[in-house]
């Protein structure tokens, strides 16, 4: 389970919502740092080819928001995005004036936004909140509404095909309130993990980072508090979550309590209930928050995100963290299952061997799999290390 590639020059995204489809990953919105946030812009849209490693701007977005403003999204961040057959769903998020509740569909093969009507008890517009899909439903939990103005810990289910809203009456013990908190669906259970919520006590309130596990059974609607053995992360939000082979990951993200950001991977068996630090040779992300992660077949693609810059470090108590940090346009590829080739590519990079009795389709592979993206980066590529 090595990090085969590092590449920089993709999109510069942050608290963006990405989603594979096919052998193509599809990047929806977020910020950059010094962006217009507040105009009602329509939402980007990237993609990235896992085959090639090419990133190209979706020219979708290079439409004008105000003609369209009944089908196109505006650009937002803290949105979540879902698949469901070759269609992706957006929901949710915020830029700096309101958040939303609109539905929004991108299709993946006719290129075009459409605003799909529902019906049902549709949820409060919020952002910071997680969607998986099961079966035929998109599950919303959590984040934080506008109307209310607070952390939220509802669950509602959006049935795709009839394209109906259900909110779910939850009987017996809750996960405390919270936002930018993961949750993934193994089987029939939705695992949650991290997020920020609220501790109140007599006088004053504090932030809250809990590293609980729990699981929601999807057939009962049931919340379930998981006792975990093993390397237990500490508590954060804004980290990312996926799943491989029936097991849990998650990856970065960040804990004011601790004024802490992460850059290590934690594997979770939900036969063993056990959590495992993972030791991945290769060149990893730095630590990073609001990254987007997506797996596809054996590989898992990790890109953008922000970090504190390096000057942070020092007398960080005297400053806002959120004053001084990284935007990036970087992407880290982990290959759960590298084949002979693959090994072979990563041998023939780091020890800087003779490429030019390869074949071309390999010598391609190895440009690919090292030559940096031209979206926010513009340098020359050259074939030696």
């Amino acid at each position: 389970m090595p990090w085969i590639s590092y590449l920089e020059g993709g999109p510069k995204r942050v608290n963006h919502a990405a989603v594979a489809v096919g052998h193509k990953i599809y990047s929806f919105g977020g910020y950059c740092t010094g962006e217009n946030s507040r105009e009602y812009t329509s939402m980007d849209v990237h993609v990235l080819n896992t085959t090639t490693f090419r990133w190209i701007q979706h020219p979708v977005s290079d439409l004008p928001y105000f003609e369209n403003d009944d089908i196109l999204p505006y650009k937002r961040y803290g949105h979540t995005a879902v698949v469901y057959g070759d269609k992706v769903y957006i929901w949710g998020g915020r830029n700096d004036r309101a958040s939303c509740s609109t539905l929004f569909c991108f299709d993946t093969i006719w290129h075009c936004w459409t605003a799909p009507k529902t019906t049902g008890n549709i949820p409060p517009a919020r952002d910071g909140h997680s969607a998986c899909i099961w079966k035929n439903i998109m599950i919303i939990f959590g984040g934080y509404e506008e109307d209310s103005d607070a952390f939220a810990r509802s669950v509602y289910y959006l049935d795709l095909d009839k394209m109906h809203w259900t909110y779910v009456h939850i009987l017996g013990p809750e996960p405390s309130l919270r936002d930018f908190h993961t949750t993934v669906v193994i089987r029939d259970r939705m695992y949650l993990f991290g997020g920020r919520g609220t501790l109140f006590s007599i006088g004053r309130s504090e932030i809250l980072y809990c590293n609980e596990l729990w699981y929601l059974d999807l057939n009962s609607w049931m919340w379930y508090n998981v006792k975990v053995s093993g390397d237990v992360p500490v508590g954060r939000r804004s980290h990312s979550a996926f799943v491989y082979d029936d097991k849990m990951y998650i990856f970065g993200g960040y804990n004011s309590t601790r004024e802490e950001h992460y850059n290590h991977m934690y594997e979770f068996n939900p036969k063993l209930s056990m959590w495992r630090k993972l030791d991945i040779v290769g060149k990893r992300p730095c630590r990073r928050r609001r990254q987007a992660c997506v797996v596809v077949g054996d590989r898992m693609f990790i890109f953008g995100g922000t970090s504190p810059h390096p000057s942070a470090s020092l007398n960080i108590s005297n400053r806002n963290i959120d004053d001084k940090l990284i935007d990036h346009s970087d992407m880290y590829v982990l290959d759960f299952k590298p084949t002979l080739k693959t090994l072979c590519i990563l041998a023939v990079w780091k020890y800087h061997l003779d490429e030019s009795s390869l074949p071309s389709n390999i010598k391609s592979d190895i440009r690919n799999m090292y030559c940096p993206n031209k979206i926010s980066l513009t340098r020359p590529c050259n074939s030696a290390g």
